[in-house]
């Protein structure tokens, strides 16, 4: 007899159905796993041996063969240890076959039978829903795999938890949905930033339409600090958006608590970070950096110190919103549909425009490090705002009447327009729209596009310029709009502002 039970591979975000078939044959006593295993597949032998093990069973002596199919399908990850050890279990008529055929399951198994989390619970719970199905995954992430849906699922603590529910011993609770609020009272506030009103308008400017924002200013003027207090006035995800979220960081097993994430995503790498670590890829070709910002904030501090290659990796996932990770042997796509914010110094010593503190060598020295960045990848930047140190009798001043809370209540009235505005466009910010829908919901007056054309010719801004101009500008107005109580088209003022974002880099 060959048993049979359900678990799932992963390619990119989507899933594909794998049939773990468990056959004990005469023969002499061997254990073998086929159906491209990797590493980690192939030493779930000796887990699974040991975890039966702990619970008083031994492996017959017999010739044993578990076959994973597709067999052309590479099998990748700890995961398989769970339907593997069902699967020996309704071989041995321990637990029956036809009730696991109705499961699709993944764990990892620990040497005493305990199940460890994986990755990619939320995934197969999604996919077994669809499929009818039901779920077998470890006790810690029930929660998680609940969002999935109506459907049965069996979240134990350890195999032989499996086994008393199977044989009606003791049944196991369905596990309620939990979702994880990563923001705390202790998350940053603007009012903890004095001066800066124009780098703190560009922040709301940024948050209320999903535009990428660079930060240039010497060491100490606070571009850090502004980029951290950016996911206190972003409005939370959507129910739709937070589960499409959680897919993600559930295959990169980075998904907190086993719960559904409620608040955007925000990353921030070290500027030693590799090309595969922003965008994606290895031997498993994992999601990187951009995708794990997905609808939140990818923060680079030091934009100029990353790598040449890294950079210019990031042109692609900011135009059309993925990440396209393409090996020898695996080809994966991944959403990357994410914010970026930067921050840089306008030189290397970071004084440019001090004449005390400057160095020697300027300005060549801020032509060389602005250098580092190519005109294309500051072309994809919406908003580039200079940000000076702040004046002594500045921080002497008590804290500003205005906080995160006030800030993040005009973005989310910004987004709520938005959201209308496209709901049928399949979009759901400015910073999206495109083509002949950006001329429709963009278009400025007669005033404003006669001074976006002129400004386009003496500035030489590009196509992609010229459109990221207009999108800043529908952002501006809607702002407008909510403190007005009435719809705004574009206007003139709204076209000079977003195009007083819109500067070449000095030394460029």
């Amino acid at each position: 007899m060959v048993a049979h039970i359900c678990t799932v591979a992963f390619q990119g975000v989507d899933v594909v159905e794998v049939d773990v078939q468990v056959q004990m044959g005469a023969g002499l006593p061997a254990f073998t796993i086929v159906g491209l295993p990797d590493k980690a597949v192939g030493e779930s032998r000796e887990r699974v041996r040991a975890a039966l093990n702990s619970m008083g069973l031994a492996l017959p002596p017999k010739r044993i063969t578990v076959n994973l199919a597709p067999a052309d399908l590479a099998k990748e990850g700890s995961h398989f240890d769970l339907p593997i050890a069902l699967g020996l279990l309704a071989a041995m008529d321990v637990v029956p076959n036809d009730t696991l055929s109705q499961y699709s399951a993944l764990g990892e198994l620990a040497l005493d039978g305990a199940l460890a989390p994986v990755a990619g619970v939320l995934p197969a719970a999604i996919d077994a829903s669809a499929r009818d199905r039901g779920l077998i995954c470890p006790a810690a992430q029930g929660g998680e795999a609940a969002w999935a849906g109506d459907l049965d699922i069996l979240a134990a603590p350890d195999v032989l938890a499996l086994v008393n529910h199977f044989k009606g011993t003791q049944m196991l609770s369905a596990p309620t949905a939990r979702a994880h609020d990563i923001m705390s009272a202790n998350t940053p506030d603007l009012r903890d930033i004095k001066g800066q009103e124009t780098a703190k308008r560009a922040l709301e400017i940024a948050a209320a339409g999903g535009h990428n924002l660079l930060l240039s200013g010497p060491p100490g003027a606070g571009k850090s600090m502004l980029a951290q207090r950016l996911p206190g006035i972003l409005p939370p995800l959507s129910s739709a958006e937070a589960l499409e979220v959680s897919m993600i960081h559930s295959l990169s097993n980075t998904l907190p608590e086993g719960g559904l994430m409620t608040q955007r995503p925000f990353r921030d790498p070290h500027h030693s970070a590799s090309l595969a670590a922003l965008v994606g890829g290895g031997m498993r070709a994992k999601p990187g950096e951009v995708s794990l910002a997905h609808r939140g904030v990818l923060f680079l501090d030091e934009l100029p110190e990353f790598a040449r290659g890294a950079l210019e990796s990031l042109r692609q996932p900011l135009e059309s919103g993925r990440a396209v990770v393409a090996r020898a042997n695996n080809h994966v796509t991944y959403p990357a549909r994410f914010q970026l914010i930067a921050a840089m110094n306008p030189c290397r010593c970071g004084h440019l425009d001090d004449p005390a503190l400057a160095c020697s060598r300027a300005p060549k020295c801020a032509v060389d490090y602005q250098a580092r960045l190519s005109g294309p990848l500051l072309d994809r930047i919406d908003l580039h705002v200079d940000v000076p140190a702040v004046a002594i009798a500045d921080l002497a001043l008590p804290p500003p009447a205005e906080g995160s809370a006030e800030v993040a209540a005009r973005v989310a009235a910004a987004r709520s327009m938005q959201e209308a505005r496209y709901k049928d466009d399949g979009i759901l910010t400015n910073a999206e729209v495109d083509g002949e829908r950006l001329e429709a919901v963009a278009a400025p007056d007669e005033a404003g596009k006669a001074l976006l054309v002129e400004a386009a010719e003496k500035l030489k801004l590009s196509a992609r310029g010229y459109h990221r101009v207009l999108r800043v500008a529908r952002t501006l107005a809607d702002l407008e709009s909510n403190e007005s109580g009435s719809r705004i088209p574009v206007q003139r003022q709204h076209i000079a502002e977003a195009l007083s974002y819109r500067r070449v880099m000095p030394g460029r």
